[in-house]
């Protein structure tokens, strides 16, 4: 029974700490936008958000009266539309007093993502320039309603975050640190973020993403490097195989020929 207990309480805690990014295991975001990008311009967006975010920065009709069900059959009717596919719309976690959810999001075309109404404060463009591919989001403004700051709570450290997940080497990237207002550096060379306190957000203050990258992707490279690899060690093979017989025929020559 306590190891069940403990198991439970561990996915829990998993669960909630991948959604929100919060607590001592990293920044906590109000609401966050984790696009994944592909070199063929499909992607998959990752929402994390409480609630309150939803309804204030999208205009979105969900429950955001901690006492009201919440329905994630609405959640995903909300984000599903001719150019999204929702695969997954997670439980909610509390913090703070607010509901938070999570909303999975496979996209065929990013440059048609602005379509679906969610995400409909973007415009997004992708595509080949030169023997590079270039990435720009443009965020505007929210659907901020009157007296929504205090409605809901916040205190103005709310931060809300839009995080790429890049298929090829950056070559360059605008993203700026929020607190000390210097370049950002990628993280493990290809992930970058760009953040914004949520009070700037609510006021429809522009967020200019633009990032250029190889055309090759990291994935076809690692497959090419895999294959080239397997193709040397291959023929180190061969090689050591035909040396050991050669050697053996030369020393059993001698050995044939004495009368």
């Amino acid at each position: 029974m306590r190891i069940r207990l403990t198991a439970g309480l561990l996915a829990v805690f998993l669960v909630a700490a991948a959604g929100c990014r919060g607590g001592f295991l990293g920044k906590q975001y109000e609401y966050e936008e984790d696009l994944t990008l592909d070199i063929d311009g499909s992607a998959v967006i990752v929402v994390n958000s409480s609630l309150a975010a939803l309804a204030a920065l999208r205009g979105l009709p969900v429950p955001t009266d901690s006492a009201e069900r919440l329905d994630r059959d609405q959640i995903r009717a909300l984000f599903e539309s001719p150019v999204s596919s929702v695969t997954r719309v997670s439980r909610a976690w509390r913090r703070n007093g607010r509901r938070f959810v999570q909303i999975r999001v496979e996209v065929p075309d990013i440059r048609r993502l602005g379509e679906a109404a969610p995400f409909a404060w973007s415009k997004y463009e992708f595509g080949a320039d030169q023997e590079k591919h270039v990435y720009r989001q443009i965020v505007g403004a929210s659907a901020l309603q009157p007296g929504t700051l205090k409605n809901y709570g916040w205190d103005g450290s709310e931060i809300v975050a839009f995080r790429l997940h890049l298929p090829s080497k950056i070559i360059y990237q605008n993203a700026r640190d929020l607190e000390t207002n210097e370049p950002a550096h990628a993280s493990r060379g290809n992930i970058v973020a760009w953040e914004q306190q949520l009070t700037d957000r609510l006021d429809g203050r522009q967020v200019d993403i633009h990032v250029e990258m190889e055309s090759q992707s990291i994935l076809y490279r690692t497959l090419w490097l895999f294959g080239a690899a397997f193709l040397a060690a291959l023929l180190v093979l061969a090689f050591l195989i035909w040396w050991t017989m050669r050697r053996g025929r030369d020393q059993d020559e001698p050995a044939a020929s004495t009368p």
